[in-house]
């Protein structure tokens, strides 16, 4: 990408591979920086939340650095946003993990994978997308992308129109959803080659486009 790189804050509270995700958004034009608490959310463009481990212990992390309202009226403002694996997770009710209340952003609870061949769910699958999205510019159909996890995001029917894509492990569950600027994807992005890079550049270039529509 040309011009000013974006600036994009990505939440670090103590979970994810957060040298991967700023190398890979560097790459793509953007400008990160990693947020510990609101104030650093100050100037960014986007929002991206990562992670792995469980949804109880992230949402206390998350607690005490008090970026649980933050995170909240960022989505509620519709700025632009990306889950990526338990940040995506988080955006639902709660987790069934260790009975954690989440971030309440769409309707549903994070199950652990059903009828899987193994866990966790490790390595490269497709993602079948149910309808065309921007996210996705640029990928071929069959795309193979990279999965660490044990627990999926299962929405209710009242969020069933944010399902984006889904992805075989045993059954099928949802592997990326979108609601106006809110995005989130099961798969890790930033270890998922130049397909994964695609995510983000598309990530970076959609964040860009609405904030100049803000602006």
């Amino acid at each position: 990408m040309s011009g000013t790189p974006l600036p994009v804050a990505v939440v670090d509270y103590g979970a994810g591979n957060l040298v991967s995700i700023e190398q890979a958004l560097t790459h793509v034009g953007a400008q990160p920086w990693r947020a510990r608490r609101a104030a650093e959310l100050a100037n960014a463009a986007a929002l991206i939340v990562p992670g792995v481990g469980a949804a109880g212990s992230a949402m206390a992390r998350l607690r005490r650095s008090g970026l649980v309202d933050p995170i909240r009226d960022w989505i509620a403002a519709d700025r632009p946003f990306l889950g990526i694996c338990l940040g995506l997770q988080l955006l639902f009710d709660s987790s069934d993990e260790d009975g954690a209340r989440t971030l309440g952003i769409l309707p549903g609870v994070s199950r652990r994978l059903v009828d899987a061949p193994t866990l966790p769910h490790i390595g490269w699958n497709q993602v079948r997308r149910r309808r065309s999205h921007p996210l996705f510019d640029g990928l071929s159909d069959d795309a193979d992308l990279y999965f660490v996890h044990s627990y999926v995001g299962a929405p209710t029917a009242a969020a069933s129109d944010a399902i984006l894509a889904e992805t075989e492990h045993g059954r099928l569950f949802v592997s990326a959803v979108a609601r106006s600027n809110l995005l989130g994807v099961q798969f890790h992005p930033e270890r998922s080659g130049a397909d994964g890079l695609r995510v983000l550049s598309n990530f970076v270039r959609l964040a860009a486009t609405a904030n100049a529509r803000a602006a």
